[in-house]
């Protein structure tokens, strides 16, 4: 082990730890969750969780939390009570249809109190008269986690059926692979686009849960590996044979240069954690799909452009509506330091150029924003990123952790 290695402290998955969370509720507090994350949706999501099992108030306010929305309203949907779902500005701006109408489906009481197919939303509480349901899960994979979750407290469990190929599709098999952890039987038809969930018989055994590293959090210290290939950066606790989707961050910055090694701890059997250097051969033009990955689209475009990298990243549709729409982001900001984008509504295309230092990068209330630029400014020292307490929806320590390595000789 290489003692003079940048150790990074990643948070906990921000995916699982929610996951976890909706599961524990559903399941009485059976489990036992070791270190959940603490970004600020985790935060969220465990105070409303709290104010549902207490009846403090019936309105359950998300912030701009699109996760924590899609979560909480199958949930709210079948739990007796009238109760109003609602958030800031932009989270009521962002796709909730298809989840609305999937509870429709089943006989659930959910009313837009605005526009139709977004927050915010009247429920009524009731028991579903179906268990089928089909959804659409082009614009998020939430749409189907959120309904899978709550599946083992129907009597007769869901069974659920998308209606094309989805968005993230391995944040739906995390969804799967926890509820199956947690004693749930999970099955999928042969073609991949059915689940069944039964409902859960019994009482789970109390168990003791570890939360993977985040890999989402850890993306952004790669392209730090790309602007400083002689720093050998450790993230702790992570690992490769990870069933989050954003562990494509390696395959991506492979690419790149950036050589990923796994390490184990000679005092800990579950000690694992992650290298990163740069400085290796690139690929002439790196071309990436995205759509299992859209939270790394701005990472990825950001890498490529200060890489001086000819790049395309696809399946990148949906980035539009996240906390910001991203799209328009990346491309306005990296314009902006010279880099030439070209971007259509299916591919973002990243021309070989030379950034230019700004003094400002706009972030637009978003924290990947914020995070996928953070890394230039090991190349231009004088840069300031606009609201840099954005972080804290995913990852509170993030300034912390960077400083690492831009303090680093």
């Amino acid at each position: 082990m290489n003692t003079n290695d940048i150790r990074i402290n990643l948070p906990a998955s921000k995916s699982m730890s929610n996951r976890w969370l909706m599961i524990n509720h559903l399941m009485g507090s059976h489990f036992r969750i070791g270190k959940l994350s603490t970004s600020g949706d985790t935060k969220l999501l465990r105070q409303l969780l709290m104010q549902l099992e207490n009846r403090t108030s019936d309105v359950f306010y998300c912030n701009n939390a699109g996760s924590v929305a899609r979560f909480m309203m199958p949930l709210l949907a079948i739990t007796t009570g009238s109760h109003l779902l609602t958030g800031d500005e932009r989270l009521c701006q962002r796709p909730m249809a298809p989840l609305i109408e999937a509870l429709r489906q089943m006989g659930l009481r959910v009313e837009c109190m605005g526009k139709e197919g977004f927050l915010p939303v009247q429920i009524q509480g009731s028991v579903p008269t179906k268990r089928t349901v089909s959804v659409d899960p082009l614009l998020s994979s939430q749409f189907v986690s959120a309904l899978l979750l709550v599946a083992p407290r129907l009597s007769e469990g869901i069974s659920l059926t998308m209606t094309q190929r989805p968005t993230s599709r391995p944040y739906i098999e995390m969804t799967s692979d926890i509820l199956q952890q947690a004693g749930v039987e999970v099955r999928r038809s042969s073609n991949g686009r059915t689940y069944y969930v039964h409902p859960f018989s019994g009482r789970p055994k109390p168990a003791n849960i570890t939360i993977e590293r985040d890999w989402s959090a850890a993306s952004y210290f790669y392209t730090m590996a790309v602007l400083r290939p002689e720093l050998r950066i450790r993230l702790l606790g992570l690992q490769l044979d990870s069933c989050q989707g954003d562990s494509a961050t390696d395959r991506f910055f492979r690419q790149l240069g950036v050589v990923s090694t796994e390490v184990r701890s000679p005092y800990r059997a579950a000690g694992r954690s992650i290298t990163i250097q740069g400085g290796g051969e690139h690929v002439k033009s790196v071309v990436f799909n995205c759509l299992d990955c859209p939270d790394l689209v701005p990472t990825f475009a950001v890498a490529a452009a200060v890489a001086g990298q000819r790049a395309v990243l696809k399946g990148v549709s949906n980035i539009a509506l996240k906390e910001s729409d991203r799209m328009m982001a990346i491309s306005t900001e990296l314009r902006r330091m010279g880099a030439t984008v070209n971007a259509s509504n299916e591919e973002l295309h990243i021309l070989p150029s030379t950034l230019k230092p700004k003094e400002m990068v706009r972030t637009y209330g978003d924290h990947r924003i914020a995070m996928a630029f953070a890394p230039l400014r090991l190349r231009f020292p004088d840069l300031q990123i606009e609201n840099p307490s954005v972080v804290e929806k995913s990852f509170p320590e993030f300034w912390d952790e960077f400083d690492k390595v831009l303090s680093a000789k």
